[in-house]
């Protein structure tokens, strides 16, 4: 009975599109060549696996 219980309590994770969200800098970010990178990868990323457009 204690494991029923405490094996209800879990929940499973998502997929990546449920969670992710585009990447948009603030107007006050000091962006670095590396971070301008890193944005488009993951904005790209987002757009191919989930079809949203950033």
């Amino acid at each position: 009975m204690l494991i029923a219980l405490s094996a209800s309590g879990c929940v499973t994770a998502g997929s990546y599109c449920d969670v992710a969200r585009p990447v948009r800098p603030s107007v006050e970010d000091k962006m670095t060549e590396g971070t301008k990178r890193q944005i488009l990868a993951e904005n790209e990323k987002l757009a191919k696996l989930c079809g949203v457009k950033p």
